[in-house]
């Protein structure tokens, strides 16, 4: 599949992704790509979140392919359940936030993760369903790679080591990304599109 025969949404984390973040450039610079837009990036509510991802996937006119970063990740694998597997072809899933050792965490642009978590622990541990990649650095500071690893194998999905690249945001130096996009465009050429409704 190209870039053209599906809509990209795009799931940002936590206090969303600013504009030189890759989300956002690929947003920008990807014909077939929006974003999922929440009401509150800074006090993110696990169902509205859902909700929101499952309106978006159901409003798409092509098959989708979603594109999480950090709590983003964690949030599509809470809604992978009431997604329509005939309309959902993949997800791209990069630097999951490990919501169940928030100890571990650091302070995100001054927020700190408050601790109730607000409703995203446990992270899910069943199959998406759908084709996934996780994509995870070796010194990401919100999830161990032994971790991303663990949730890469309880969802079904591939995983790829990024080397050391932090938690792959414009903060750790990937707003461009190229390898980001290239590995994106080899995920896509894996994918078929899900089968019609019958």
């Amino acid at each position: 599949m190209k870039t053209s025969d599906v809509d990209i949404l795009i799931v940002p984390g936590w206090l969303n992704s600013g504009p030189d973040h890759w989300q956002s450039r690929w947003e920008r610079n990807l014909a077939t790509a929006t974003r999922i837009a929440q009401d509150d990036w800074h006090v993110p509510d696990r169902d509205a979140w859902v909700a929101n991802i499952v309106a978006a996937v159901d409003r798409a006119a092509r098959p989708v392919v979603l594109v999480a970063h950090s709590l983003g990740v964690i949030a599509v694998a809470w809604a992978a359940a009431k997604l329509d597997p005939q309309k959902v072809a993949g997800a791209f899933l990069v630097a999951p936030a490990d919501v169940d050792n928030v100890a571990a965490w650091p302070a995100n642009q001054g927020h700190a993760w408050p601790p109730g978590g607000f409703g995203f622990a446990p992270v899910p541990m069943q199959p998406l369903g759908f084709p996934a990649l996780v994509l995870t650095a070796s010194d990401d500071p919100y999830c161990s790679q032994d971790r991303a690893k663990a949730l890469a194998a309880a969802w079904g999905a591939n995983f790829v080591d990024a080397g050391q690249a932090g938690h792959i945001a414009d903060h750790s130096g990937h707003g461009p990304w190229p390898d980001g996009l290239l590995r994106f465009g080899k995920f896509l050429q894996e994918l078929k599109a899900p089968p019609d409704r019958g």
